[in-house]
């Protein structure tokens, strides 16, 4: 019994578990808002690698359209329904919702 109470009035053991507690819980950095801030650090590395690949991605479309004319001729009959004389263009429209039968 005395030896048991001999290590827990032990002021370094002491000091030890206040700090660790003092860490862990009342901190102003604790253990809960580090984890949380590293989430968050991490979700924002993804959306950044993923921005870096549509960026890539955008320079690789616009050099193909300046340097390659028929790219060019592509993406505007493609987007903006552009057409040469004498063509006639036809707008298929696919429905947002599926109908299902019934």
């Amino acid at each position: 019994m005395k030896k048991t109470f001999s290590i827990l009035a032990n002021k370094y053991l002491l000091a030890t578990c206040f700090f660790i507690v003092w860490m862990l819980f009342f901190d102003q950095r604790d253990f809960f808002y580090v984890r949380e801030q590293k989430q968050k650090l991490k979700a924002l590395e993804t959306k950044k690698h993923y921005y870096q690949l549509e960026i890539e991605k955008a320079r690789n479309d616009l050099a193909n359209l300046q340097n390659n004319p028929a790219a060019l001729e592509k993406f505007a009959r493609e987007h903006y329904i552009m057409k040469k004389d004498g063509e006639d263009v036809f707008v298929i429209e696919q429905p947002l919702v599926d109908t299902k039968k019934q």
